[in-house]
């Protein structure tokens, strides 16, 4: 399976450390445990989320790439499989990171992806008319049902919202590397329903 962790609209992420840095902070890590934690922390998030009632713990949760950094949720969990409860995890938050930071673009792109994808657009559940508001207010409630809802609705509802931008990117861009992108995103979609799918049947670690 191709590696989608460099999907297009995902910021730059640093590497993780190296050898050398990680000795002088007491010791080498050793990759296996690395991927433990990924998959632990990912784990706790999402049952520290779906055990609390208070809507100030979802929205802390909603906003933790905000309070910790994009970069260092990459360190934890962009290099996990894409059908993986951190690699979905780190998909959701990158494509609210994206719409935060271009919302001009993204509703362009979502705009002009409704008339072809209009049951995605549906299940995305974005309001209308979709500006970047109504963009930025949809990414939140999907991830707000991540912690707080059915989480395989939360991501296919991400799935349908990248197969819109995914239509629009195709349709008002041009070149080689439009058309690479906005595939990339189908594949991100593909990704996300798998693992919506692999929630459902208790698989998704």
């Amino acid at each position: 399976m191709a590696d989608r962790s460099h999907d297009p609209i995902r910021p730059r992420r640093p590497i993780f450390a190296s050898g050398a840095e990680l000795e002088a902070l007491g010791g080498a890590v050793d990759p296996t445990e690395l991927v433990d934690i990924a998959h632990e922390t990912a784990a706790i998030i999402v049952r520290t989320g779906r055990a609390s009632t208070d809507p100030a713990v979802t929205a802390r949760l909603v906003e933790l790439a905000d309070e910790l950094g994009l970069s260092t949720i990459a360190q934890l969990w962009s290099e996990r499989p894409a059908r993986s409860l951190p690699g979905a995890l780190w998909r959701l938050y990158v494509v609210r990171e994206w719409v935060r930071r271009e919302p001009i673009e993204a509703a362009r792109e979502y705009a002009a992806g409704i008339r072809h994808t209009l049951v995605n657009h549906a299940v995305a559940g974005a309001a209308e008319p979709t500006g970047p508001a109504e963009l930025t207010v949809l990414l939140d409630e999907v991830l707000s049902g991540v912690f707080d809802g059915d989480l395989a609705v939360a991501l296919q509802r991400a799935a349908a919202f990248c197969r819109v931008v995914s239509a629009g990117r195709a349709e008002v861009s041009d070149g080689h590397a439009a058309a690479g992108n906005a595939a990339a995103l189908l594949d991100t979609a593909g990704d996300l329903d798998a693992a919506a799918a692999l929630w459902r049947n208790g698989h998704l670690s």
